[in-house]
């Protein structure tokens, strides 16, 4: 709950292997990518199980989920250099390719080990390009991509350091996970740093070390998966803007 740092319920689940990414719909439904498959923890009325279904099976691991408004459900392969899909209103198991060829490389076709994943209101695919240092956008139905951050964008934007996760506020703006211990966000001037802006690795509050992945809360506060110091880290949305709409679209400094 917020302001709590107790869990409310601990799940026990029978993974085959390395649990590396997970989502969690608007409904409450649980997706875990674990080394062979995705799974999805069982649900009865109100509560969880331990017990899980699998989706799929995969060729690669899966080190970004996401389940989109259609429900349909993203992994992106960093092994295999590419991101599928397949609706969950069906019983296939196969699994469509939706960005990059399968083999790295750097061409607007191509991917090179990604992983974080997000799914916009249009159905448009963000992925984390990692090895390649850009963010790449794939809009529906479309095989090549854009880059809109990262040192190859056509627009001056900002130059990335192994991105390893990328998410969109409610605004469309891009928030992006830097391997290299800092978090970037976006608005309408552009892309900045918001968090541990040194680069350098540490332990303190206003450092990270290797962070993984990022999320808001409704309240706007940020919490990171701050990987190399095995921690949760929340920042909270300041709210020291004298104009109201401006506090209310702008995600500029944490504290």
């Amino acid at each position: 709950m917020n302001n709590s740092n107790d869990p409310n319920l601990i799940l026990y689940t029978n993974l085959s292997g390395n649990a590396l990414s997970i989502f969690v719909t608007t409904n409450g439904q649980i997706y875990v990518g674990d080394s062979t498959s995705i799974k999805q923890i069982i649900q009865f009325s109100n509560s969880y199980s331990n017990q899980t279904t699998t989706i799929p099976t995969v060729s690669s691991t899966c080190y970004g989920l996401f389940v989109d408004l259609n429900n349909t459900l993203y992994c992106s392969m960093n092994y295999g250099h590419q991101v599928v899909k397949k609706s969950l209103n069906d019983n296939s198991s196969t699994m469509t390719t939706v960005a990059g060829t399968g083999s790295q490389g750097s061409t607007s076709n191509m991917l090179n080990s990604p992983l974080g994943i997000f799914v916009d209101t249009n159905f448009d695919l963000y992925v984390a390009d990692r090895n390649n240092n850009r963010i790449q956008l794939f809009r529906l139905g479309q095989i090549n991509g854009i880059t809109v951050a990262g040192s190859t964008s056509a627009n001056i934007t900002i130059s990335l350091n192994w991105p390893t996760n990328v998410i969109l506020d409610g605004n469309k703006y891009l928030f992006i996970t830097d391997y290299y211990h800092r978090i970037i966000g976006s608005d309408e001037n552009g892309f900045r740093c918001i968090v541990a802006c040194s680069m350098s690795s540490g332990a303190t509050p206003n450092q990270l070390y290797s962070p993984r992945s990022i999320a808001f809360d409704s309240f706007g506060n940020l919490f990171v998966a701050d990987m190399s110091n095995n921690r949760i880290q929340k920042f909270y949305l300041s709210t020291n803007f004298c104009n109201r709409e401006r506090k209310k679209q702008r995600f500029d400094i944490f504290i």
